[in-house]
């Protein structure tokens, strides 16, 4: 927010706001015991096309609006007489503002008179009426109870948990599948077992044993006799086989042949036909695959290898072990990640589902709010007559004599301007001091409004203000402003609610002010601004 916002605004306290008298300001009576009626009547006459717009209010100012009566209408000549009546009480002794509250006449505001009140305490005779002790604080049962939060984090710990069992279980099967073997004969045993362990044909998965079982048998064939065994057919495989044995003198028998072509064209049929073998017929296909893999390796010529094979024979194997090292160095590692990673999941589930969202981001992801309500204060005094105030960051002196226009110059004797943040920020702290040259009778109920107005002219929105009397803990008294608005951001023009607060204290020639806006809703930003409230001093004008 432009510089030039806060020396507007600083001008503005000073100036006496006037309206044309239209609406006449009246109470039933301005002292009252808590928890008693107030009647507040707002009249105003208009002619008979003026449209008049009374607010609908749930409070005003400190006072809580229990009834809002229908509007009165009388008829006079050419004009009419509207009344509207609002019953307002409060709950806690003492003396309090109503302040102006905007009625619309032909969609221009007029604002009604403030008012003062008082509210005394009911004096209760402890002769009479027998006195208790305060019990302790119950808290309210919701009906509900805190028992489905966790319900809720024992079942995403259980869902996370499952997870993380399918993930590593699918990994080891993976291992398993990816295991490396010495030889083709250790390797189509091993999978003969795996085949049987899955149990698919008693399931009703036929083709797919079929074709597992006849895909274990051409790898076999490809890897140890060295034939294109999973691009043949049947028919190419069986000739291959044969035309195997008589190149590398094999010793195979024509039964072996002709037992592995029976399995081979059987999967067909079971592939391609949807045939269905029996329970009998299928162990015993599984036998023969398994009895024709092992007269194939007998079979198979035993080459001694020279010297150069053995030397390359050891360099792959040693190449094979430190493979199976880093998997399971890798496998390790993997395992730890996912370990700490569900730790990591299921306990923040279990905070979010105890704690809320808001208290997991907050304490994890961070809150600028929160950092500055927690750090390390600094107490000190701003401008002349002097503020001391107690805020999270030291407060920034700002140059005004650059910008402060001539016909301001002939009225301000001296005027300093100290910021924290901006009107944008998460929180934005102002502190203002002037003092006159000339004396100056200084309104602060319409030097508020007057403020007011400057920031709803500078983007602020939607304005709600209530007032009230403040007094710091010297007893100086003041006026205090406070409400929601809307902030527009002029950079990429987006809105944000906000909450401010606005403090008045006038002197014999001096103004001071205090000005605290933050986003609505932020407890930490709440704490931070009553800890500064609470802190205010000042000083007493000098000459």
């Amino acid at each position: 927010m432009k510089l030039k916002f806060y020396i507007f605004l600083f001008l503005l306290s000073s100036a006496v706001f006037a309206q044309q008298k239209q609406i006449e300001t009246s109470i039933d009576t301005t002292k009252n015991k808590i928890g008693a009626e107030f009647k507040l009547t707002l009249k105003t006459v208009v002619s008979s096309k003026s449209k008049v717009v009374f607010p609908k209010l749930k409070t005003i100012g400190p006072l809580e609006v229990i009834q809002s009566y229908p509007i009165d209408t009388v008829k006079k000549n050419d004009t009419y007489e509207l009344i509207k009546k609002y019953g307002l009480t409060q709950f806690d002794s003492g003396k309090y503002v109503i302040p102006s509250v905007q009625i619309l006449i032909d969609k221009k505001p007029y604002f009604s008179d403030s008012i003062r009140v008082e509210v005394a305490s009911i004096k209760v005779d402890t002769l009479q009426q027998k006195m208790y002790d305060i019990k302790d604080i119950t808290a309210a049962d919701n009906g509900i109870g805190d028992w489905w939060k966790y319900i809720l984090a024992l079942v995403i710990i259980l869902g996370i948990g499952a997870f993380v069992y399918w993930f590593i279980k699918k990994r080891q099967q993976k291992k398993i599948e990816e295991e490396v073997y010495k030889t083709p004969i250790e390797k189509a045993t091993s999978l003969l077992n795996n085949l049987e362990q899955k149990e698919l044909w008693q399931k009703g998965e036929i083709k797919e044993y079929y074709s597992e079982l006849t895909d274990i048998a051409r790898n076999y064939i490809e890897e140890a006799i060295h034939i294109p065994a999973m691009e043949s057919t049947t028919s190419e495989l069986i000739l291959a086989i044969r035309d195997a044995s008589t190149k590398k003198k094999m010793a195979l028998t024509p039964e072996t042949v002709e037992n592995l072509e029976r399995v081979l064209r059987q999967a067909d049929l079971v592939k391609f036909a949807k045939s269905k073998p029996l329970e009998f017929e299928i162990t015993e296909d599984r036998n023969k695959i398994q009895k024709v893999i092992l007269t194939l390796d007998n079979a198979i010529p035993t080459e001694v290898p020279d010297e150069e094979d053995q030397l390359l024979n050891e360099a792959q194997k040693q190449k094979q072990i430190k493979l199976q090292l880093l998997k399971k160095r890798n496998k390790r590692i993997a395992t730890a990640v996912g370990t700490v990673l569900f730790l990591i999941i299921a306990t923040t589930g279990f905070f979010i589902a105890t704690k809320g969202f808001k208290y997991v981001k907050d304490n994890v992801l961070g809150n600028a709010s929160k950092e500055l309500l927690e750090g390390e204060w600094v107490k000190s005094e701003y401008g002349n007559p002097g503020v001391v105030i107690e805020t999270p960051q030291v407060l920034k002196r700002m140059d005004t004599q650059k910008v402060l226009p001539k016909e301001t110059m002939a009225l301000i004797k001296e005027m300093q301007l100290f910021t924290y943040g901006s009107m944008i920020d998460n929180f934005f702290v102002t502190v203002s001091t002037s003092k006159f040259k000339n004396p100056t009778d200084i309104d602060l109920a319409k030097a508020l409004e007057g403020s007011l107005k400057v920031i709803e002219s500078q983007g602020g929105q939607n304005i709600i203000v209530k007032q009230e009397d403040f007094q710091t803990n010297q007893g100086i008294q003041g006026v205090k402003g406070y409400g929601t608005m809307t902030i527009l951001n002029p950079l990429d023009k987006t809105s944000t609610k906000a909450y401010y607060e606005l403090l008045l204290f006038k002197q014999d020639q001096g103004l001071q002010q205090i000005l605290i806006v933050h986003e609505e809703g932020d407890t930490y930003a709440n704490d931070i601004t009553t800890r500064i409230l609470n802190s205010v001093e000042l000083r007493k004008a000098g000459n």
